[in-house]
């Protein structure tokens, strides 16, 4: 766990019950679900003021990032090295380039029997006001779906239980969308979840999936206009149709509930997870360890 070399302060029973898992993920849960509905409401305040509503998700991501940090320091009193800076960098940009590339890819398969249509270009200004949603999910999602979620099932039940349990609750969540449906979630819930959690699996750090969730919601929305997740979006750049069977354009929910993207990001996820398997990433429940 990558522990300090001195005992964190307090009683040991004090130690005991903040440390302990059940302890731990609701309240930092809950810290996190208030971050991000904030950070939602400031932005529909100003979507009048994309400049604005920018410099809000960027400063109420970077709060999150000080408070994870806060937390793992002097709660669970190890470094947070899911957070590493001598790697943010580069992995950053990889998960930036895979999420972009999917999408634009999952958009140029759709365009060869016409279901995607591109029929001009919005001014450059129509750019902006996806970036905020783009910096406030990207960072604050996978801090509170990988970063807590995630991690925390993991340190008891193992890698395998984290993936499944991070990414019903992930897919889950968007149900509150206003033009959410089922079928939305749970595509949600296999081709994110399966993909952002081994993205962390592959890392073991968030910077990965940070990069991948800003982009995948960014190109979706601010380049090729589409709804993000069952959510109201503002035209992007791209003037877009989108016409076809549901189960191709993926309905009011969006391309995420599309077979196309689906496939893609499933499969993506699933070469990532058999590269964390590979580099023995992959972590057995607490009843299988071997005593050190």
């Amino acid at each position: 766990m990558n522990e300090f070399s001195s005992r964190p302060p307090g009683p040991v029973w004090f130690r005991r019950v903040v440390q302990f898992p059940l302890t731990r993920l609701p309240l930092m849960g809950a810290v996190f679900v208030i971050l991000i509905g904030v950070s939602n409401g400031f932005r529909e305040q100003l979507s009048s003021r994309p400049w604005l509503a920018l410099a809000v998700a960027v400063g109420m991501a970077a709060l999150g990032l000080a408070i994870y940090l806060g937390f793992v320091r002097w709660i669970e009193w190890r470094r947070a090295t899911e957070l590493a800076l001598s790697k943010a960098g580069p992995e950053w940009g990889a998960g930036v380039l895979m999420g972009a590339g999917l999408y634009t890819l999952g958009v140029l398969i759709l365009m060869i029997p016409g279901i995607y249509r591109i029929g001009g270009l919005n001014p450059w200004n129509s750019l902006l006001p996806a970036a905020a949603v783009a910096v406030s999910s990207g960072v604050l999602e996978e801090i509170l779906y990988r970063g807590l979620l995630f991690r925390i099932v993991e340190e008891t039940l193992g890698s395998w239980i984290a993936v499944a349990v991070s990414s019903l609750v992930f897919g889950v969540s968007h149900l509150l969308n206003p033009q959410a449906t089922v079928i939305g979630a749970l595509a949600i819930s296999v081709e994110a979840g399966l993909l952002l959690a081994a993205a962390y699996l592959l890392t073991r750090r968030l910077w990965l999936g940070i990069g991948l969730h800003m982009a995948w919601n960014y190109t979706q929305s601010g380049i090729f206009s589409g709804a993000v997740s069952g959510a109201a979006s503002e035209p992007g750049l791209i003037q877009s149709a989108i016409e076809g069977p549901e189960f191709l354009t993926g309905g009011a929910f969006g391309l995420e509930s599309s077979l196309v993207p689906f496939l893609l990001c499933t499969t993506a996820g699933a070469i990532l997870l058999v590269k964390a398997i590979r580099r023995r990433h992959i972590m057995p429940p607490i009843w299988k360890r071997k005593n050190p």
